[in-house]
């Protein structure tokens, strides 16, 4: 075959499955890889929006979770793996919460994955949660496990009371995975409403956690 399919229509390469693009992709074609990494754009960000990494864009996140997927293009193997969506997810999950571990290093600060510490890590029904994958290998004292889960309630309660009624609608709705499309469509709002309200949250989640440390301090 040769190292591009030049004759193949956008129309033809939407038909073809994610393994078959997965076999055009071997042999180099970028047109095969655009369209299964616009394929999963939807579900790259979606998945993103479940995590919140201080310091970062949104669009910053969604890039990790697009680094994901194209580890998954590269490294999925059909003789290996189940199908390429089950592989696809897993990789771009692992991404994401990578990204959100190295953060936390980096800041030493626990909170900045989401909104929701208490949320499925991975997705809704999984038992682990975002601050037991923080956790994880970087607190053995229990009573600092205590401690902690105290901190980020006093944070989560003190962010729910700042919220409007809006925003707090927005927030239940984030808190459930759900998609801004999603969010948007539940609530009736355009979906750069439903961004605009998240982004507001986020600031204010980040205002209340610096006066608590200051306060600490």
């Amino acid at each position: 075959m040769a190292g591009r399919n030049i004759f193949l229509s956008d129309e033809k390469y939407e038909k073809l499955n994610d393994e078959q693009l997965i076999e055009i992709i071997r042999n180099k074609d970028m047109n095969a890889l655009n369209c299964l990494m616009d394929r999963y754009n939807e579900v790259v960000n979606m998945k993103a929006s479940k995590f919140f990494i201080i310091g970062a864009e949104k669009e910053d996140i969604i890039q990790e979770g697009m680094i994901g997927l194209y580890k998954a293009v590269k490294s999925y193997d059909i003789h290996k793996q189940n199908s390429f969506k089950t592989f696809a997810n897993m990789c771009i999950e692992r991404q994401l919460i990578t990204a959100v571990k190295n953060s936390n290093r980096q800041k030493h600060i626990p909170l900045n994955s989401s909104l929701s510490l208490n949320s499925a890590a991975y997705d809704e029904n999984d038992d682990v949660s975002v601050i037991e994958v923080l956790e994880t290998k970087t607190v053995e004292d229990p009573l600092d496990i205590i401690t902690q889960k105290e901190y980020y309630s006093s944070i989560n309660k003190q962010i729910e009371e700042s919220l409007s009624d809006f925003e707090k609608q927005v927030l239940k709705q984030y808190k459930q995975g759900k998609s801004y499309a999603t969010i948007a469509k539940c609530l009736n709002i355009k979906i750069k409403s439903v961004d605009t309200a998240i982004q507001r949250i986020r600031k204010k989640a980040l205002k209340i956690k610096k006066n608590i440390e200051q306060k600490n301090a």
